[in-house]
């Protein structure tokens, strides 16, 4: 009985000065657990005599129920001081800033470009980057034995080829864009462009696997190489700076005659040659006038109406601008965050 009694005293003493409820739970488990002390004395019971059983079970259920009271007490007050602490929290007290990321570069670089073209009436649209290979060759005016069919130049999805549309191909230029535009519209004027993700099979310091480009469509009545070279000269100054402006250079692409390869004066000399550039100008990408052949594969009449057509890649266009001293490509799409946090 008395060893009952000093353990009574022993624990609710413990019981009060637990400073947490983690200590608290760890006290409950020891005195009142399936192995507590409690249970031991409750043992012990079976070998008092008769007459002292009955006592000392009316004071080890006694006992119990004042440990049971002062836990529940005491895991209420320890509730109600965190409850204090709180509410002497200062919350003007500036808190700790989580990490804050920003938009990759060529996302960045396709806001600006969309937004440099919306100011001149452009739509922009976008079109699947799983096309066919009727939108991607044949209604571009290029035939079966053209190079750019190659398979070291295109991916070829493993399926079913279509009886109209041919092959399924990962989209190897934005040029498709322009097909669907006009047959979306129907007939002119139209005014598009199209930026979307592009695949080919090269990958060096200039090239990567996947990459971006921006198409642009204009085709209305008596559309020239005046407005061709209106809206390149624009886009190089408002991307660009000022005093950049773009030349035309004869060359040759199959959906469009004439075509043209763009080119932008160095900014360092712009346009008198120096140690950089050598002659004074960058190639910046390909276009010219939409070929007839185009125009008719969606009906619209070449006798009526003509265009011009613009593509060049956001990665190659961005690499150009002015300070921007990144010696390869590939290092965009690296995801190192070192190189992405100056940006």
């Amino acid at each position: 009985m008395e060893e009952l009694h000093n353990f009574k005293n022993e624990a609710l003493a413990l019981i009060t000065e637990a400073k947490s409820k983690q200590e608290l739970e760890d006290l409950k488990v020891k005195f009142l657990g399936r192995k507590g002390e409690v249970n031991k004395f409750l043992q012990n019971l079976t070998q008092l005599p008769p007459e002292e059983k009955k006592r000392f079970g009316q004071l080890l259920n006694q006992t119990k129920q004042a440990l049971e009271q002062a836990i529940a007490r005491k895991e209420s007050s320890l509730v109600s001081q965190q409850e204090t602490k709180l509410d002497w929290f200062d919350i003007t007290r500036p808190g700790k800033k989580p990490p804050q990321g920003n938009l990759h570069l060529i996302t960045q670089a396709i806001e600006e470009i969309s937004t440099i073209f919306e100011k001149i009436g452009f739509i922009r649209v976008r079109y699947p980057e799983v096309e066919w290979d009727w939108y991607a060759f044949e209604s571009l005016n290029m035939p079966k034995d053209h190079p750019a069919r190659d398979e070291w130049e295109t991916f070829f999805v493993d399926t079913q080829e279509n009886k109209k549309w041919g092959k399924m191909v990962l989209t190897p230029h934005t040029s498709s864009g322009q097909i669907r535009e006009m047959q979306r519209l129907k007939k002119p004027p139209i005014r598009m462009v199209n930026i979307a993700k592009c695949h080919r099979r090269q990958h060096d310091v200039t090239h990567t696997v996947m990459f971006h480009q921006f198409e642009g469509l204009v085709v209305d009545k008596n559309i020239s190489i005046a407005h061709l070279k209106g809206t390149t000269d624009y886009f190089a100054s408002q991307f660009y700076g000022p005093q950049r402006k773009t030349r035309l250079r004869p060359f040759n692409f199959k959906f469009t005659e004439p075509s043209f390869e763009i080119d932008i004066n160095c900014p360092l000399c712009l346009g008198k040659g120096c140690r950089t550039c050598k002659s004074g100008w960058h190639e910046l990408g390909g276009a010219g006038m939409v070929h007839p052949n185009v125009l008719k594969a969606v009906n619209i009449d070449p006798e009526k109406y003509s265009g011009f057509a613009f593509g060049w890649g956001v990665e190659r266009s961005y690499l150009m601008k002015e300070d921007l001293k990144i010696d390869d490509l590939r290092t965009i799409y690296s995801n190192d965050l070192r190189f992405l946090k100056q940006f």
